[in-house]
């Protein structure tokens, strides 16, 4: 296994191993390097649908994406989340985040498979949340880590949810709160948990305040020396850790198609 870094922060490329194939030692060196690296980037990859879940498998249980009912998912392989774009049909998650952060317990990895690349375009970026926490001003940090935010499918900001109030439904998708700043429960780094689709408001102060340190907060994600940018091609499989990287897709691909293929790995409650 060939390991090669893809900036000074974080994020790494794998080589040398197959994912449909793997030894007991190859799952044990990629959780401590998914730990170290935040991202990976597995290469020459020929996977199934049905490898994808069986890899995804040695990291954790998964769980099927809230809106893989709604046509974006194989009803055969219901762990599988299909994400399409092109034609008319662009790009929907096109702005920083972290995934389903509007569920009280948020998964804790994403693992992606290219399926149809276009020839340009069409890449993901990764912000290290941690690293943006870590350049904060001290007063903005000993302000933000005793704060929580609400989270919520039906913000504004939110391309998929429905913006008609009588599509809102509180039973499926309440309200939840997570701290401002989350504490990583395997390596104790504090990243910033607040993002710009699902974040409605910071808990606990007036708008005004909460509207400001929401987009200081996202500035800090989205400066570039603390980001990577990931290539596709359809043997590409990429892994990241949802609780201390956010991450951002493009429709620079458009009017080409582009379909990706998400596992999810269940979570626990942020702390």
């Amino acid at each position: 296994m060939k390991v090669v870094r893809l900036n000074n922060f974080f994020g790494a490329e794998i080589h040398g191993i197959n994912a449909s194939n793997l030894t007991d030692q190859h799952v044990d060196d990629i959780k401590q390097l998914w730990l170290s690296h935040k991202v990976l980037v597995l290469r020459d990859q020929v996977l199934t649908p049905e490898d994808h879940v069986n890899f995804s498998r040695n990291f954790g249980d998964l769980e099927a994406h809230p809106h893989v009912q709604k046509n974006r998912g194989d009803p055969d392989i219901p762990e599988i989340l299909i994400l399409e774009a092109g034609g008319p049909k662009r790009a929907l998650a096109t702005d920083w985040h972290s995934d389903v952060t509007f569920k009280e317990k948020p998964p804790m990895g994403s693992i992606l498979r290219g399926v149809v690349i276009p020839d340009v375009g069409g890449d993901t970026c990764f912000a290290d949340a941690t690293a943006a926490f870590d350049r904060l001003d001290p007063e903005t940090k000993r302000k933000v880590e005793a704060l929580s935010a609400t989270h919520d499918w039906y913000t504004e900001s939110n391309p998929s949810a429905p913006k008609d109030e009588d599509e809102v439904d509180r039973e499926k998708y309440p309200l939840v709160h997570h701290p401002v700043i989350r504490t990583h429960p395997e390596t104790n780094a504090k990243a910033i948990y607040t993002n710009n689709f699902f974040t409605s408001h910071i808990n606990g102060i007036d708008k005004e305040e909460s509207q400001y340190l929401l987009r200081k907060l996202a500035g800090a994600i989205r400066d570039p020396s603390i980001q990577i940018r990931v290539r596709w091609d359809e043997t590409t499989v990429v892994m990241w850790d949802n609780r201390c990287v956010q991450h951002t897709g493009t429709d620079d691909f458009i009017p080409a198609q582009r379909r990706m293929e998400r596992t999810t790995i269940v979570g626990g409650r942020p702390f």
